[in-house]
């Protein structure tokens, strides 16, 4: 992938291959199965750059820190 591509733009073009991959199918639970598709690699990231601190990872965030923790023990990253 080219480091020209912005986030908002790898999104849209994953949407529009997933969209085409369904050739007319409907959807079902999109949005829970895209928050759930990005959610633990962000988090993976933010904590790595946190260097595994929560409180900063949390603040980078914008979560409670409670709130990054159950997300964290959810996606199985603690």
């Amino acid at each position: 992938m080219s480091k020209t591509h912005n986030l908002h733009d790898c999104v849209r073009a994953s949407m529009e291959d997933y969209f085409r991959d369904l050739d007319g199918t409907d959807p079902a639970g999109l949005h829970e199965m895209l928050v759930k598709a990005v959610e633990k690699p962000l988090l993976e990231v933010v904590m790595e750059q946190a260097q595994h601190n929560q409180s900063r990872a949390a603040q980078w965030l914008g979560l409670n820190r409670n709130t990054l923790r159950k997300k964290l023990l959810e996606h199985q990253l603690l």
